[in-house]
């Protein structure tokens, strides 16, 4: 099994062969779709919250605490997970909680400058989201060895990307020009970016059917709604990003 999500990778769900043999409660379809609900839930309760406080009086200086106090917990909450699995049930609602404050600032920056567009974002998310399941659950999409092996590699570079995209920034060399901007070239790549985050969707949805497969422990479904909202949280940013590119050559 190969997936592209970090949180999901190809040992996961190695150590629970046999797994169902010894104890009746393990992780079912039914109950990582429940779990994934709550925690998407979560997260936009607290999206909603920053999304107030930047609307209200108080303006950025007010949420800006929120906000890398959030980043700072979603990081410490993601690198303890990836550690320590079994913690998901307390874990991954703390990352969803502090992942909503820091989404939430950023869809009311687009919004302010772009009004209408996080609902777009959000629409076209969840729809991309059920298509795909839909397309998976009926057998259009089949998760192939070289399917995977192929959303991997583009997966590894757009982090390499990102990450030399980053460390230039920090460098105050600006950046890489083509992933800025509203050129034909920009937004472009964006959307390839887009088709990548989202055909992770379904090396998601494959690799959940193979943990329950494997017989593995309840609090997988945690586990694995964690990783599925990661991948949903990039898919949204992207399509954020993406729209914005769009909206600034109008």
């Amino acid at each position: 099994m190969r997936t592209a999500n970090p949180a999901l990778n190809s040992s996961t769900f190695d150590t629970f062969d046999g797994y169902a043999l010894e104890r009746s409660h393990t992780m079912t379809l039914n109950g990582t779709a429940t779990k994934t609900g709550m925690l998407l839930i979560l997260l936009a309760a607290s999206a909603g919250y920053s999304w107030m406080e930047l609307r209200g009086a108080g303006g950025f200086q007010a949420v800006m605490p929120k906000f890398l106090g959030g980043l700072a917990v979603s990081l410490i909450a993601g690198i303890a997970l990836w550690f320590k699995r079994d913690w998901a049930p307390v874990l991954a609602p703390v990352y969803a909680v502090a992942e909503g404050l820091v989404l939430g600032v950023i869809s009311a920056a687009y919004d302010q400058k772009f009004h209408g567009i996080v609902f777009q974002a959000i629409c076209l998310t969840f729809g991309t989201l059920f298509s795909l399941l839909t397309a998976y659950r009926t057998g259009l999409i089949k998760p192939t060895e070289n399917f995977k092996l192929g959303v991997f590699a583009a997966t590894g570079a757009i982090a390499i990307l990102y990450l030399v995209n980053m460390i230039m920034h920090m460098c105050g060399i600006g950046g890489v020009a083509f992933l800025h901007g509203s050129s034909p070239l920009a937004i472009g790549i964006n959307a390839v970016i887009v088709i990548i985050a989202a055909l992770n969707l379904v090396l998601d949805f494959d690799f959940i059917e193979q943990g329950v497969a494997h017989g593995a422990p309840k609090y997988m479904e945690w586990y694995a709604g964690y990783g599925l909202l990661v991948t949903l949280v990039w898919l949204y940013v992207e399509i954020l990003r993406l729209l914005s590119k769009i909206n600034s050559r109008d």
